[in-house]
């Protein structure tokens, strides 16, 4: 076994390294803070007061026998922590009996243990315990204490964080122009799908964010992504262009061919955050209203382009509120030129 001296390179940075004790060592001597000290190696306070905690001899912090400690601690596999004390096992298994969660017991134990490091366990560590058995040690049924009662962790993504849905980039609805989020010039659409019973079937729904104008989409065999595509573009074409300003969609799969639909209509194609629908809330108020003429657990595919239009004129000459009473085809036709006047397009 190879001898660590205090000159030795960290692994990474993560770890102190050999002269990082010696500072703290100095530090100690120097009765130093414990924030003083973790600025002059440019760590975390916490870091040094675990590292005095764990390595310190006696009551003495040995820099040299403290780097061997923390050499000799850091070999893997370990024996988990509620597999090689069952005390604390059982005092863990208890709180999830009594439907405690994870953080509850570990704050808990915390105050019914003060001062016994064997008695304590962050909730990651049971957490871990929990979701991979083996290694954990606790048995698969106390599972179903969790509130939550998955046997699996839940992948979490910040906010920030974007995955690549699509072949084509994508353009987010952070980059739509704020004239399309005040509602101040037509033409910028919101669209999604209403899915039938087990999801195979489904209606393709349109809905101007300023005139709250609604058109839909016949998809009688299917909604891939190519069914998709061309009942968008159909729609959109019945659409003079003033009116073709932007459209705004969820991430779901039956818009990978957004660029051809852009290409197609000349019409800025917007993509919301994932599990972010109230950035699409006009059309998903649209939804709801239609769930009334289209219930969740039907066969939407046995629906005709005209059983669509007459949902869509039902909607349309309904007055709004926040429209000051006026009906949404009043407002389109408002919009149009006098020469013109609009459909709700279906495709055949």
């Amino acid at each position: 076994m190879t001898v660590l001296c205090c000159t030795d390179r960290p692994i990474s940075e993560r770890f102190l390294s050999g002269e990082d004790r010696i500072v703290i060592a100095d530090g100690i001597q120097n009765k130093l803070s414990l924030r003083k000290i973790a600025a002059l190696i440019n760590k975390a306070p916490s870091t040094v007061s675990r590292e005095i905690r764990r390595n310190r001899t006696a009551d003495t912090y040995l820099p040299h026998q403290a780097h061997h400690l923390a050499a000799a601690a850091r070999p893997r596999p370990k024996t988990p922590k509620l597999v090689g004390n069952p005390h604390l096992h059982q005092a863990v298994s208890h709180g999830l009996a009594q439907r405690l969660s994870p953080e509850q017991i570990c704050h808990r134990l915390r105050r019914d243990y003060p001062g016994r490091e064997d008695m304590q366990v962050s909730h990651e560590t049971i957490y871990q315990a929990l979701y991979f058995q083996a290694r954990g040690g606790l048995k698969r049924e106390v599972q179903q204490a969790l509130r939550t009662g998955r046997t699996r962790r839940k992948p979490h993504h910040t906010s920030t964080e974007r995955r690549t849905r699509f072949v084509e980039p994508m353009i987010m609805i952070t980059d739509r122009p704020a004239q399309a989020a005040d509602r101040a010039v037509p033409g910028h659409w919101e669209g999604d799908l209403i899915m039938g019973a087990h999801n195979q079937s489904a209606i393709g729904t349109l809905v101007e964010r300023t005139t709250r104008y609604t058109m839909l989409l016949h998809l009688p065999n299917g909604h891939t992504a190519e069914q998709v595509r061309d009942a968008l573009i159909t729609t959109i074409h019945t659409l003079p262009a003033h009116l073709r300003q932007s459209l705004t969609w969820d991430q779901g799969s039956e818009m990978a061919k957004h660029h051809q639909i852009r290409l197609d209509t000349n019409m800025a194609i917007y993509f919301c955050d994932p599990a972010s629908p109230w950035q699409r809330g006009t059309n998903e108020n649209t939804n709801g209203l239609l769930r009334q003429y289209f219930p969740k657990s039907t066969n939407l595919s046995k629906h005709t382009p005209d059983d669509l239009n007459h949902v869509a004129h039902e909607l349309n000459n309904r007055p709004r509120k926040t429209l000051n009473w006026d009906t949404p085809t009043e407002r389109i036709h408002d919009l149009l030129n006098p020469t013109k006047s609009i459909t709700v397009a279906t495709t055949p």
